[in-house]
């Protein structure tokens, strides 16, 4: 399975629809946003993508019941807090945003997932303990450890990650 993950777009909803099409052209399965859309537009748009979507609020994202019937109007699961996306043989992936440490610090520890994702640093992240694999694919606003924005794709089958620049 191929995963695109996304985070921190902060309204860009130009460079995120960029991602979008980088995801697109590697047919991904699903689309993981990991929090800070900052905005209803950015829902919409990840709810045309095609693909199965997954987002996660973000500490920026504060009109939650809004997003939250945007992303039932376009097909979109989204959480406040967690998301889960089955990634076959009992297998999950599970994502936060990132800004609460102890349940980041939680999901990890548990030991029950195969790889966790979050965003909120705005830092690239891709890190092994005890079998889990956390995952942060930068950001597409105000990158802090690249000089451009970034996205990722997870291929589970492969356990293989292909950062992305996102170029817009």
């Amino acid at each position: 399975m191929k995963i695109g993950i996304v985070s921190d777009s902060h309204g860009m909803t130009r460079r995120l629809a960029a991602a979008l099409g980088e995801f697109s052209e590697r047919n991904v399965d699903a689309i993981v946003h990991c929090g800070d859309l900052a905005g209803v537009e950015s829902l919409e748009l990840l709810g045309q993508a095609g693909p199965t979507v997954y987002v996660v609020a973000g500490n920026m994202d504060r009109n939650i019941a809004a997003l939250d019937n945007a992303a039932e109007l376009g097909g979109v699961e989204f959480s406040g807090e967690v998301v889960e996306v089955g990634i076959g043989d009992g297998d999950i992936l599970i994502a936060t945003h990132g800004n609460d440490e102890s349940l980041l610090g939680e999901l990890i520890r548990e030991g029950k997932f195969r790889y966790v994702c979050h965003g909120h640093t705005h830092r690239r992240r891709d890190e092994r303990r005890d079998g889990v694999r956390i995952i942060n694919p930068g950001a597409i606003s105000h990158p802090r450890d690249t000089h451009f924005p970034s996205a990722a794709v997870l291929d589970t089958a492969t356990d293989t990650i292909e950062w992305l620049r996102i170029d817009a």
